[in-house]
């Protein structure tokens, strides 16, 4: 099945490394012109080099996601270069594992708020233009199978993103409406630089209790989003897509 997304214009947080580097490797692929949204602007635009060699179309733009007005900001600058983005990726997301207990007040709210809050306000900030516009829109946001079932050193994390999942379903009920559909993909444990942080033993560890005995591959979660941010899934709202090798088989 070829996804063609000629025409869409996407804005993709985290897209300087990571899966989300991947979905914009893989919507630029499919014709989508991409905002490369990422804190670090030398990743960013390694990003739209990558896609512009390959022939696509791509712009790099800076924000911290923990930041209200950096978002706030961002939107213009988008639109000013692309247009109303009709595709909303929220991908950035970041953790160190350790114990409850053991978190800091500052590392709580940081979590937080940029695993959850920044895909709160992402989505507070771009949607109304596509609604004002009566535009058809898609929104897909990152959560992680930890919110679903829990992860061990990532208790604050695993609120975030299981926040991000109710956000989610809550927010598709509103938006269909609209003609928006909103999606979420729960990646488990997948090969990017924040999982090679972790300490060797826990990276066997897991790939010892995932079925296919591997980590996954930042393209196959991109995949997936670019699939429910297609118009092949028109007909898919408020789900979420556990890609985790079967690790998290959740009923």
């Amino acid at each position: 099945m070829n996804i063609d997304l000629s025409g869409h214009r996407a804005v993709i947080t985290g897209s300087g490394s990571g899966i989300s580097r991947q979905v914009a490797l893989v919507m630029a692929e499919s014709g989508a012109e991409v905002a490369v949204v990422d804190i670090n602007l030398t990743a960013a635009q390694a990003t739209v080099d990558s896609i512009i060699e390959a022939g696509g179309k791509a712009k790099a733009f800076v924000v911290d996601v923990t930041s209200r007005q950096s978002i706030q900001n961002l939107r213009p600058e988008v639109e000013a270069e692309l247009g109303v983005c009709d595709i909303i990726v929220n991908g950035a997301g970041w953790n160190v594992g350790a114990p409850f207990l053991t978190n800091e007040p500052d590392f709580i709210d940081k979590v937080i708020a940029l695993n959850l809050m920044g895909n709160i306000n992402m989505c507070h900030t771009f949607l109304p233009a596509l609604v004002e516009t009566g535009q058809r829109g898609w929104v897909v946001n990152v959560s992680s199978d930890a919110g679903r079932v829990g992860s061990l050193g990532e208790t604050v994390y695993a609120a975030a993103k299981g926040g991000v999942i109710a956000f989610s379903k809550s927010l598709a009920r509103e938006m269909a409406r609209y003609n928006i559909n909103v999606n979420c993909v729960a990646p488990g444990p997948t090969d990017t630089p924040l999982l090679r942080m972790q300490p060797e033993k826990i990276q066997e560890a897991l790939v010892r209790a995932i079925p296919f005995r591997r980590l996954g591959d930042p393209a196959e979660i991109a995949h997936v989003i670019t699939f429910l941010a297609s118009e092949q899934a028109s007909y898919v709202t408020g789900q979420v897509i556990s890609v985790s090798g079967g690790l998290t088989m959740v009923g």
